[in-house]
């Protein structure tokens, strides 16, 4: 499933300095994951990866910073594609997903920026949101609920 490879390019990147596509594809050949450079290429454009610069004058994969409080409409379709549940409990939501997608779904959700999310945790399926007061809680989940509806 593309989730699964793009979860890995995710945490791939967070702990590496990827310089290449090409890079990219042998990291996750040896994660297990058979991947062209061409799929890569789409991934990378689907997950909005940008090229930064290193201290050393490389440049290197990484995420966009948070600028806006919009979900993209790819991050939307991860979320409506993987999530199974949403479920709140005092300033803390549970999310059940797909198996192998907490991750990429957890991005999604980072990906919005919004000031009440703290953060997140991701799993295997499973993501806690952690919201900064229980009066929050409601508004997000309702969020949530609207976008994979």
């Amino acid at each position: 499933m593309s989730y699964n490879r793009k979860n890995k390019i995710l945490e791939i990147i967070q702990q590496n300095e990827v310089e290449t596509q090409q890079q990219l594809v042998e990291l996750l050949s040896q994660a297990g994951f058979k991947a062209t450079q061409a799929t890569v290429s789409r991934d990378i454009r689907d997950l909005n990866l940008i090229k930064t610069g290193s201290g050393m004058g490389r440049n290197h994969y990484a995420l966009p910073p948070k600028t806006e409080n919009k979900i993209s409409d790819r991050f939307k379709k991860i979320l409506k594609e993987t999530i199974r549940s949403v479920r709140s409990a005092e300033n803390l939501i549970v999310v059940q997903t797909l198996s192998g997608c907490a991750s990429a779904a957890a991005e999604a959700l980072d990906s919005a920026s919004t000031e009440e999310i703290v953060g997140t945790i991701a799993g295997d399926n499973t993501i806690l949101v952690i919201v900064d007061s229980k009066d929050h809680v409601e508004a997000i989940v309702k969020k949530i609920r609207e976008i994979i509806e």
